[in-house]
């Protein structure tokens, strides 16, 4: 499974307003869908944010849940213009947030492998600064696809 695969361009905002975490979720989701079925998806993820922030620490934040209001996997990618709170973990603010949405049926398991490798080339990307280096997302999803590369090299 290639992550820079799973990425649309039309997904990808690199000039998201800091502010509150439920506004820059509702901007990720609506980068997906729109009407009721957003807002279904919105409430779903705050949820999920009750339970525990989704701030895995670093700077970034891996917001996902399973809907049935998609019928296949699908991601949206935001960078805030500057690090806003977000009850990450280490409890330093965020500025790259990777959005999951899965269906409840999930052939494959895709959603689990899917966010361990998110987890796997954000850290990679904290580690090395790249997080604010892409301007378009054309090259964020350069960035990622040799991220990637580089940790299949590794393994």
């Amino acid at each position: 499974m290639n992550l820079a695969s799973l990425l649309s361009k039309d997904r990808i905002i690199l000039s998201l307003k800091p502010g509150k975490k439920e506004k820059v979720i509702e901007d990720l989701v609506y980068a997906i869908k729109k009407g009721t079925d957003a807002e279904l998806i919105v409430s779903t993820l705050l949820k999920r944010e009750e339970l525990g922030s989704t701030g895995i620490g670093k700077g970034i934040a891996i917001p996902h849940c399973r809907s049935l209001a998609v019928d296949k996997l699908e991601i949206a990618v935001g960078r805030t213009t500057k690090p806003m709170k977000f009850n990450a973990i280490d409890k330093k603010p965020v500025s790259l947030i990777f959005l999951i949405i899965a269906p409840p049926q999930d052939p494959g398991n895709q959603y689990l492998i899917t966010l361990g490798k998110i987890v796997q080339i954000a850290k990679v990307m904290a580690k090395k600064k790249l997080i604010s280096k892409p301007n378009t997302p054309d090259e964020f999803i350069t960035l990622i696809n040799q991220v990637e590369k580089d940790l299949k090299k590794r393994n």
